[in-house]
């Protein structure tokens, strides 16, 4: 399968640490010269919009250098799970489109408030000053490639395949794809699922080139969001066992009332068994969750590193197969333990929570926490929380 090399399934740059600065005597040609902003475990995909916080110092340089020089752009690339300094070669072009200078309002912890718009993909050939990785004097820059994904998806959409007849037509891989699609829709239906695409859903499923609503990369940001839902319904359901216990100690041990429980505790103010609880339940997260984390993510590279439409397009029928498979061999055991739809099986997300903030469950989590590479590769975007679009209610989204 597409994964089936793990890590090494996409394509990474050397470590900054293994690789020496570039004297940069010219440009090949079609490469431009870009700023980059590697940013943790993420993938963005293009035509998303994002907003991030700017507060180290070699990045609200790299905003100030951007307005200055007009071009209001520059690269974001994965970090590699395990190798320091390594990035995903593909990454995507940030185009900025808003920004606030928020210093004063918070004593200068935050500098920018940056809204941005992801205007296309970019093939990364090398770091030119590998050095300042480790020094944070300044920001890395990288030569690379532009990718321009609308003009090949104008390309597919004007070839034989989408004639003149074939205006309303699907390709024979697109309407694989849209089969493929309702097949899972049909099994999640089956099995009750708590997170699911609803029936109307297969009506609008979007496969065609281009960014517009009917086209594919409106669907891979769904898949994303399908797969960050399910990974937190996952965690969910590890948390809820140590929750209600958590909630029996403080109504009986500190005296709170049902309307007084609060969304947070202090892993210092909990008894010793339940520390020793909340140790034990984020040592079973790390090892069960992360993997998935990592699998989902790497399932996003893959697509984004995909040459063009069909296939993405392929790809992205890859992994809703996948996801169809796993769904029957949990429909198999339940069969055979006889009982109704379950947890068996599911699908497990990231990530531990941190020791300082204990969930008492009175606020459900919206998304997974991050897996966290090296401290070096820090994130320094902060996002509100997503909206959930996927609901435990057989009226969702029809």
């Amino acid at each position: 399968g597409p994964l089936s090399k793990g890590i090494n399934s996409v394509s990474w740059l050397p470590s900054v640490h293994e690789t020496s600065p570039e004297v940069i005597s010219g440009v090949k040609d079609g490469n431009e010269i870009l700023p980059l902003f590697p940013l943790g475990g993420i993938v963005y995909t293009p035509n998303s919009e994002h907003v991030l916080n700017i507060f180290e110092p070699r990045y609200r340089q790299m905003y100030n250098d951007i307005l200055m020089n007009g071009s209001k752009r520059f690269v974001v690339s994965m970090s590699h799970p395990s190798i320091k300094g390594s990035f995903a070669k593909q990454g995507v072009l940030f185009q900025l489109e808003d920004l606030k200078e928020v210093s004063e309002q918070t004593q200068d912890q935050i500098k920018y408030i940056c809204n941005h718009k992801v205007i296309g993909r970019v093939k990364i050939d090398k770091v030119l000053n590998p050095e300042v990785w480790t020094t944070r004097d300044t920001y890395l820059k990288v030569e690379g490639t532009i990718i321009d994904d609308s003009k090949e998806d104008e390309e597919v959409a004007g070839d034989q395949v989408y004639g003149a007849v074939a205006a309303a037509k699907l390709s024979v891989e697109e309407q694989k794809l849209k089969n493929a699609f309702a097949s899972l829709v049909d099994m999640q239906h089956e099995l009750q699922e708590d997170v699911r695409f609803t029936k109307a859903s297969v009506d609008s499923f979007a496969v065609r080139p281009g960014s517009g609503e009917d086209g594919l990369w409106q669907t891979i940001r769904l898949w994303q969001s399908y797969t960050e839902q399910r990974l937190v319904n996952r965690q969910n359901e590890m948390q809820k066992e140590f929750q209600n216990k958590l909630i029996e100690f403080l109504k009986q041990e500190k005296g709170v009332k049902d309307e007084e429980l609060p969304s947070a505790i202090g892993f210092t103010d909990l008894s010793p068994a339940l520390q020793q609880e909340v140790s034990e339940l984020q040592k079973r997260m790390a090892i069960e969750l992360q993997p998935l984390v990592l699998e989902s993510t790497l399932t996003m590279q893959k697509i984004l590193e995909a040459e063009d439409h069909i296939e993405r397009v392929e790809l992205v029928r890859f992994f809703i197969d996948a996801e169809r498979k796993r769904l029957e061999a949990k429909k198999t055991l339940q069969g055979m333990f006889s009982g109704g739809p379950s947890s068996l099986g599911d699908v497990a997300s990231t990530s531990s929570s941190d020791a300082v903030a204990i969930p008492t469950g009175k606020e459900d989590s919206t998304k997974p926490s991050p897996v966290k590479d090296d401290q070096e590769d820090k994130d320094e975007s902060i996002e509100g929380p997503k909206q959930s679009i996927f609901m435990d209610d057989p009226d969702a989204f029809q």
